[in-house]
């Protein structure tokens, strides 16, 4: 499909059409649809999930905010969901992105029975370090490429817990290979300045549940906490030693949690 602005976004669609309730996967930053792809392939009914705007298949013009993800995701609901009951997972950027929608578009929110938060944050992220902005804005897209080529030995500690595959690992650095370069550096600005805590209010009556890593090194523990906090109705699960990378890590677990708000 193609944005308002311009933006053509990969969207996979799996399932039946006429499923009572469709789950909506959102993934996480640098990452792309395929992050989610065993979770999907263990979920019950209809999945539509996407690539941002940047990353994997997806295009790369516009504005690259949180804000304006939020707004795709609200095109592709009216694209790809125009009626019926919607399930929402998002995954560390995911997460961020279903916050601002609820800032930016409550009205969708009458047509949303569950929310899933995997491995995210409502805020107080460590900030852009002065190494990031001369690596963003001096080496860009040349670096990352050339950083894919030696960094599955960098993300399997960086993102994953005790029991990571091998193989997820390298599925990982390929995702990050195929991140823009601008995508890149213009969104971890954006995950560092996110703050949307006041936005969970919108969803503080909404079923939801809130998975994290035990071993999480990105989004500590702590970050889910402070989500559930928000969320009268929020279920808080820890996964002892895994990552970031619960969807990957431990598919089969956060399926069966997504699954139980459709």
């Amino acid at each position: 499909m193609r944005t308002s602005d311009g933006t053509p976004l990969h969207v996979v669609d799996s399932g039946p059409a006429d499923a009572p309730v469709t789950a909506v996967l959102l993934h996480g930053w640098t990452l792309d649809s395929t992050s989610w792809d065993r979770v999907a392939a263990a979920l019950p009914g209809r999945v539509v999930r996407y690539d941002h705007r940047g990353h994997g298949r997806s295009g790369n013009v516009g504005a690259r905010t949180i804000d304006r993800l939020a707004d795709d995701l609200a095109e592709v609901i009216a694209a790809e969901v125009p009626s019926g009951r919607i399930v929402l997972a998002g995954h560390s950027m995911g997460g961020m992105t279903i916050m601002a929608l609820a800032e930016r578009h409550p009205e969708l929110l009458a047509r949303v029975v569950g929310v899933a938060f995997v491995a995210t944050s409502c805020g107080a992220l460590p900030p852009v370090r002065a190494a990031e902005k001369v690596l963003g804005g001096v080496v860009g897209r040349r670096a990352l490429v050339g950083f894919a080529r030696v960094m599955p030995v960098g993300l399997r500690f960086m993102l994953f817990g005790r029991r990571a595959a091998w193989a997820d690992v390298v599925a990982s650095s390929g995702m990050v290979s195929r991140c823009s370069g601008s995508a890149f550096v213009d969104f971890r600005y954006e995950v560092a300045a996110h703050d949307r805590r006041k936005a969970l209010v919108e969803l503080a009556s909404t079923p939801s549940v809130v998975l994290a890593g035990g071993a999480d090194l990105l989004t500590p523990v702590r970050h889910s906490r402070a989500i559930a906090e928000e969320l009268a109705s929020a279920e808080l699960v820890i996964f002892p030693g895994a990552g970031h990378m619960l969807p990957m890590e431990r598919a089969d677990e956060v399926a069966a949690r997504i699954a139980r708000l459709m």
